[in-house]
């Protein structure tokens, strides 16, 4: 298939991006009189307070968590899965002029996947002072070298702007506050970006929300840092920490995966006494360090326990969120505020990948085949990426290449030339590497592959409200496959008799990510329409018509330690015929067999074998319990305990087809299944057996946890 206009839509994408990285953050005015008097008036109180001496110490009471969490997925959309929680309760201490010392007087945590994850020890503790005149983070391995925007320094390597005055409550007070905006002169240097509320009366700062440019984050892995501190007013003089939060995201640099990590830190800090009189003694050694029994202190009484209920039950509701929702506002407005040049990594070229299965898979068709992808970001959100793989079976590569543009915002366009397979199927029955596993050892493949070549230019919008959507242009060639390699053991089935044509599709997806909905339900939908307009090769001039629209969704709801699941496929497909009569009074199926409704399996049909059903529409509806039950543990060595639990899952399934005429579509009606799932080992694993109601069997099936497919 030639296709020219590529090299002109990759030229008017850079043309695009160059003009965009281009554009001012937006007009205000920058360093004007009121602006400068008052984060000048606001240093000179800063750096009053940190000197006054009728605050010569306090003592303090900090409750936290520390989360640990990965991100898996292309775009990384899906909130993030918690690995690792970590709860503690902390003495906090300070002595003029700027003594810090934090007693870790209570900690425990929870380990819901395998990880070796040890903290900076900097992440255990609070912030005080709302840093020193020099920022740093992660014991400065994180974000290190960086001008307090309200020291002697940040005053002249900082623009600033009063953007606007508002309310904010803190505690039971409420300030009338400027928010001053906050951005470097030069933002090639180790530099703070972001937000100061400024009280209006007294020039006390109540609130800083920062970022930080690139140059200032020293672990090149970084993603980006967000800093959100509050401060409380303490007997009607001190502002004091109050509350903190804190995010640090981690991508692979030399791996373009979609996989993050993510630590969230949230503290509330409470419960001050001011001029004690405290031991200098105190505060020898490490600022941080384990004190699991409180330091004698004047006037200390009895406490309550440290610690009550599970640990998942004080996380804060949001800490699953893609972002909360204080650390996107800081993300956001450093991106208005600089150049993406100063928030975005060094170009750079990196090994990529869309799943594990890119780089190594085995099947039917290709056999043992061995792949690889390249990514080169090229600055002003544009980034060049190729791939492709060989099959020893078929002895034929195959492979995809492209330009993209994205916008922080996720919106953005992309051109994509492809020769390579693509899969029929309204859902995955098996995770790409289990199904590689399967096929090599026993002959089991439950992938549906068919030939596809050609051209694909697609736009992404920007998030509105919870959903995203996506418009595509494809112009295809298609044609069938055959099985080439042979198992250890068993016999491979034949591949799909795909038709050989040429088609060109529109089709809108709109997704809306896993979502907290109404009556404390998790839900995430993915609804897509595509209009098709194709040929057979064989008959050139009789052009064919059709429409196919999908819905898959699920929803989610916890009861105490156990779990509502129900989840949902539909998808319907129909067309018109052309009036070109064929040679001989043979006519064709109206549809083609890659063009139809195939389900069955683990996932769609359970209790039924493989694309059993196929049809012109059809669906599937699943309703699960999840429950606990006792199990034994098994050590992971340096990567943890699994919990002595285990998910058990009881179900019922029904499989609706409707099949129609014609040698390719197979049954017609409801066809319900009941199964008994079983989660186990930090619920990575997962077994399943299932029996079929009508004419089904018994089946088995052993995979790893859904939400690990996509990067599998």
């Amino acid at each position: 298939m030639k296709v020219k206009p590529a090299t002109a839509v990759a030229t008017l994408l850079c043309c695009i991006a160059a003009a965009c990285g281009a554009m001012p953050a937006g007009a205000q005015r920058w360093n004007d009189t009121r602006a400068r008097a008052l984060v000048e008036r606001a240093t000179a109180l800063r750096a009053m307070q940190l000197a006054d001496t009728a605050l010569r110490d306090y003592r303090a009471e900090a409750r936290g968590y520390v989360t640990f969490l990965a991100q898996l997925g292309e775009g990384v959309t899906e909130p993030p899965k918690i690995v690792k929680a970590d709860q503690l309760a902390l003495d906090v201490y300070w002595m003029a002029p700027d003594r810090s010392k934090q007693l870790i007087r209570g900690r425990r945590d929870t380990l819901l996947l395998p990880t070796d994850i040890n903290y900076h020890r900097d992440h255990l503790g609070i912030i005080q002072n709302n840093f020193p005149h020099i920022i740093r983070l992660g014991d400065g391995d994180e974000v290190r070298d960086v001008p307090h925007p309200l020291s002697p320094a940040g005053l002249e390597e900082y623009d600033f702007s009063i953007s606007d005055s508002l309310e904010i409550r803190l505690g039971p007070r409420t300030l009338q506050v400027y928010e001053v905006r906050v951005r470097p002169r030069d933002d090639r240097l180790p530099r703070a970006i972001g937000a100061l509320y400024i009280d209006r009366e007294t020039a006390s700062l109540a609130r800083m929300a920062l970022s930080f440019t690139r140059a200032a984050l020293k672990d090149r892995e970084l993603e980006d840092v967000a800093v959100v501190l509050e401060n409380g007013l303490i007997e009607e003089r001190f502002w004091l920490p109050r509350r903190q939060e804190i995010e640090i995201r981690r991508t692979g640099r030399w791996l373009d995966y979609p996989a993050r990590g993510i630590i969230r830190g949230r503290w509330e800090i409470c419960c001050y006494a001011v001029n004690t009189g405290l031991n200098p003694a105190l505060f020898a050694g490490p600022e941080i360090v384990p004190q699991f029994t409180p330091a004698p202190a004047p006037g200390d009484t009895a406490r309550a326990p440290l610690f009550t209920g599970d640990i998942l039950d004080g996380l804060p509701d949001d800490v699953r969120a893609v972002t909360d929702v204080e650390v996107l506002a800081v993300q956001e407005e450093a991106r208005a505020l600089v150049r993406a040049q100063a928030l975005a990594r060094t170009r750079t070229t990196s090994l990529s990948g869309r799943r594990i299965s890119d780089f190594a898979r085995f099947n039917r068709v290709e056999g043992l085949a061995l792949g690889l992808g390249l990514s080169q970001r090229l600055g002003a959100g544009v980034s060049l990426f190729a791939g492709g793989r060989h099959g020893f079976s078929d002895h034929d590569w195959k492979g995809r290449a492209g330009i993209s543009y994205r916008q922080a915002s996720g919106a953005g366009l992309s051109v994509t030339a492809y020769d390579d397979h693509e899969l029929v199927g309204e859902d995955s029955e098996r995770s790409m590497l289990v199904n590689s596993l399967a096929a090599q050892e026993f002959g089991s493949d439950h992938t549906n592959p068919f030939g596809s070549r050609g051209l694909e230019l697609a736009a992404f919008s920007p998030p509105v409200g919870a959903w995203r959507a996506s418009v595509s242009l494809a112009l295809e060639k298609h044609g069938p496959l055959s099985v080439n390699a042979s198992p250890a053991s068993g016999e491979f089935d034949s591949t799909l008799a795909a038709a050989r044509i040429e088609e060109q599709r529109l089709e809108l997806v709109l997704e809306r990510p896993t979502r907290l909905t109404f009556g404390g339900f998790e839900a995430r939908y993915r609804i897509a329409g595509s209009g098709f307009r194709y040929v057979a090769l064989e008959f050139p001039d009789d052009w064919q018509t059709g429409v196919k629209i999908g819905l898959r969704a699920s929803v989610e709801r916890p009861y105490g330690t156990s779990r509502l699941v129900m989840q949902l496929v539909f998808a319907a497909v129909t067309n018109r015929q052309g009036d070109v009569g064929y040679p001989g009074g043979v006519t064709p199926l109206p549809l083609q067999p890659q063009q139809l409704v195939y389900l069955g399996g683990a996932v769609t049909g359970p209790g039924y074998d493989f694309h059993q059903f196929a049809g012109t529409s059809g669906g599937s509806a699943r309703i699960e319990w999840q429950m606990q039950a006792p199990f034994p543990a098994m050590s992971l060595g340096r990567f943890g305990r699994s919990p002595a639990r285990m998910t058990l899952a009881p179900y019922f399934n029904v499989v609706g087809i409707n099949g129609g005429a014609g040698s390719l579509r197979r049954g017609h009606g409801l066809y319900p299944s009941v199964g008994l799932g079983a989660l186990t080992v930090f619920e990575i694993l997962r077994v399943d057996v299932a029996r079929g109601l009508r004419d089904g069997r018994w089946t088995m099936s052993i995979d790893l946890n859904r939400d690990f497919w996509p990067v599998l």
